[in-house]
């Protein structure tokens, strides 16, 4: 089955209202893993195979997600590093390219943990708890204490592992968009909270300005009256800048929702300082494992990426095969055989047709089927396994591709938080203000402390790796 990537772009984020510069660049995709171990074939159909793709038409951030691997894993840590490296190992030997993307370490860029701070002072607590897949981890994972932050705070994290970025898109399954749509919540929630109103457009204009005062002036009366006599009956000289500062002071001083519903009414653009992503839906189904249930370390059903030729052919012997299939004399349904499954991937398309009417009529039994087919998954790994050798000779090189990319995404994720804190704090401003008191009209200024006190015035003074993509025909499994 052929892999189909849609596109769901991100509202607003679109090249006619993206700015200039943005807008002209390659668009950019981020994603990451948890280094839990080492990968098994689940994770390349999963993912990976997605990734290869993606590194050939887009800007790519894909990260060792070393932090969220605290999220169930915090009680022992001893693995992280050396699971790190596994994880780095599996991608450069399966063709991710540090010369086409950025490959880092999660917490080797403090600026995400910076943001998610900032982001979980805005965030209610009852978005994260309708997150799904929060209360059935919890509910699969007994044997772990779960009733943390870090564990529920988690899709905030991955948030600030996005919006850091600026990222266009983030590929997910299906089951993973409720995730990005709380990251579009959360930002559209951080702009109105922090961001200025962009006085351009529609709003260029000295009328617009005055729409927006007056539709405020339920908020504070009192101070709407004395402005309002100030600027509209003609004392003092009229200020279109100091009318639209008292727009944003007024602005500020509703409460979040009320402020998101008057932005919303009033079709108010903001100076954008974070971008809501959007998500590439991937629909494959997911590779089974050896069992029959989906691939996963907690199983121990995988097949790795590293296992030797006679681990694969022990694995293939034990797989599962059609459950109604009792003897060799019994005829098979491929449709619901995990073997068969692995076919399609490994084998030609004249075994593969060959295997299926073979199994229907039982002229094959399954102990023959399962050689053929590790036969071909043996010879789809080879490759792999070759160039992950010489990276497990030179275990340096991979460390020092990590820190190349971790260098690189840290200058880009410092030009985000250099955005955020201006907009969350305004440090540029107190430091270029001088107290010195202005004409007589900026006394009319609504200070942001309080309606009675007048505001003073601010206008003064990487290496690269060779390895070719694989290209088999991708199938979904789940990270674990």
């Amino acid at each position: 089955m052929a892999e189909e990537i849609i596109e769901e772009t991100a509202g607003e984020q679109t090249a006619a209202t993206l700015p200039k510069a943005r807008a002209e660049k390659r668009k950019r995709v981020v994603s990451g893993m948890r280094p839990t171990g080492p990968l098994h074939i689940g994770h390349f159909f999963g993912a990976i195979s997605n990734w290869l793709k993606l590194q050939e038409k887009y800007d790519c951030f894909f990260f060792v997600a070393d932090w969220h691997a605290l999220t169930t894993h915090y009680a022992d840590t001893s693995q992280v590093a050396e699971n790190t490296l596994q994880v780095a190992m599996d991608w450069l030997s399966t063709g991710i390219d540090p010369a086409k993307a950025t490959v880092f370490i999660q917490s080797s860029v403090p600026e995400h943990a910076e943001l998610h701070l900032l982001l979980s002072m805005i965030t209610p607590l009852g978005w994260l708890e309708r997150v799904p897949t929060y209360k059935e981890q919890i509910e699969n994972l007994r044997d772990k204490d779960l009733g943390t932050y870090g564990f529920l705070g988690y899709p905030l994290l991955q948030t600030a592992d996005i919006v850091i970025y600026d990222a266009d898109f983030v590929p997910v399954g299906e089951d993973q968009v409720p995730h990005v749509e709380l990251s579009r919540e959360v930002v559209r929630r951080f702009n109105a909270t922090f961001e200025s109103i962009e006085w351009t457009g529609s709003l260029r204009s000295e009328k617009a300005a005055r729409r927006l005062f007056a539709a405020l002036k339920h908020v504070y009366p009192g101070a709407f009256e004395k402005i309002q006599i100030l600027l509209l009956d003609g004392v003092g000289e009229f200020d279109l800048a100091i009318l639209r500062k008292n727009v944003q002071t007024l602005l500020n001083r509703l409460p979040i929702e009320e402020r998101m519903s008057f932005l919303a009414n009033e079709n108010v653009d903001l100076e954008r300082v974070l971008f809501e992503p959007g998500h590439l839906l991937t629909e494959t189904p997911r590779l089974p494992g050896t069992d029959g249930r989906r691939m996963a370390k907690s199983y121990g059903n995988g097949i790795w990426l590293k296992d030797s030729v006679d681990e694969i052919r022990a694995k293939a012997k034990n797989m599962m095969t059609d459950p109604a299939r009792v003897r060799r004399t019994d005829p098979g349904n491929p449709d619901i055989c995990p073997v068969f499954s692995y076919h399609k991937l490994f084998s030609n398309a004249a075994l593969i047709e060959q295997v299926n009417h073979d199994c229907r009529s039982a002229e094959i039994g399954c102990v023959d089927c399962k050689g053929k087919m590790a036969d071909g998954l043996i010879r789809w790994i080879e490759p792999v396994q070759a160039r992950r050798h010489e990276f497990e000779c030179n275990p340096r090189l991979v460390w020092d591709i990590l820190d190349a990319g971790s260098r690189s995404a840290r200058k880009t994720a410092s030009t985000t938080m250099r955005r955020v804190r201006k907009a969350v704090f305004h440090w540029d401003e107190a430091r270029k203000k001088d107290g010195a008191a202005g004409p007589a009209i900026q006394s009319a200024v609504i200070s942001p402390a309080s309606s009675a006190a007048p505001a003073l015035n601010s206008g003064a003074a990487a290496p690269t790796s060779s390895a070719a993509p694989l290209s088999p025909t991708p199938v979904q499994s789940e990270e674990k």
